[in-house]
């Protein structure tokens, strides 16, 4: 499981389950954005991934 901003080197690498993280510096998050709304942001994120762990892989 990978959460990346550079989705063609992941695959590139050979991880199977990846989700396309927000930046380069901030691949998790935004500091720009107000806390509140970068909390969303995060929980987006990990859910995501959580559920490409959760499936088959494809």
């Amino acid at each position: 499981m990978q959460i990346t901003a550079a989705l063609p080197v992941a695959k590139m690498i050979g991880a199977n389950r990846t989700v396309l993280g927000n930046g380069i510096v901030h691949v998790v998050g935004d500091a720009k954005m107000p806390a509140d709304k970068e909390k969303e942001l995060r929980r987006k994120l990990i859910e995501q991934a959580l559920a490409a762990l959760c499936g088959d892989g494809r």
